[in-house]
């Protein structure tokens, strides 16, 4: 059985928007230069031939990946009754130390974005913050060293 992945209701969206875009208009422009490229003769030493060929295999790589995804996706409810501990789902306000806080909204990986405040329920941070709640302090070992959290909020 595949893991599943967690998305949220937009997030899920967004990707299904990105593989009908993938599936469609994107194909059927690879298919055009292919054809062309072939029209042209000697595949040997066809630059665009070779790129529209490597470009290809992106995309039907990014169709695969796309299609797992969605396959095996769990929508994160926004409507969480227990807003006591945090969870995948949960909006986590918290502290380091004297820093300003910070608040982040725990997501799946497919959609994590550190600066737009999203993070992965399986990043070093997101690990150490599932299961505690408001006024706990966990220790995050991150590339850049250990670091103590302190949650203020849990949304």
């Amino acid at each position: 059985m595949n893991e599943p992945s967690y998305l949220t209701k937009d997030g899920a969206e967004k990707l299904r928007a990105e593989l009908i875009h993938l599936q469609g208009p994107v194909r059927d422009e690879l298919a055009k230069r292919l054809r062309s490229a072939i029209q042209m003769g000697d595949l040997s030493e066809n630059a665009d031939y070779s790129a529209a060929k490597e470009e290809q295999a992106f995309v039907e790589g990014r169709i695969q990946e796309l299609t797992r995804v969605l396959r095996d996706v769990v929508i994160i409810d926004d409507n969480r009754t227990n807003t006591h501990l945090v969870e995948i789902g949960s909006t986590v306000t918290i502290q380091e130390g004297k820093e300003h806080p910070e608040t982040f909204h725990l997501v799946g990986p497919q959609e994590a974005d550190p600066r737009n405040g999203k993070i992965s329920y399986n990043s070093p941070i997101g690990l150490v913050l599932i299961g505690h709640g408001v006024g706990d302090t966990v220790t995050a070992i991150t590339p850049g060293g250990e670091i103590h959290l302190k949650i203020l909020s849990v949304k």
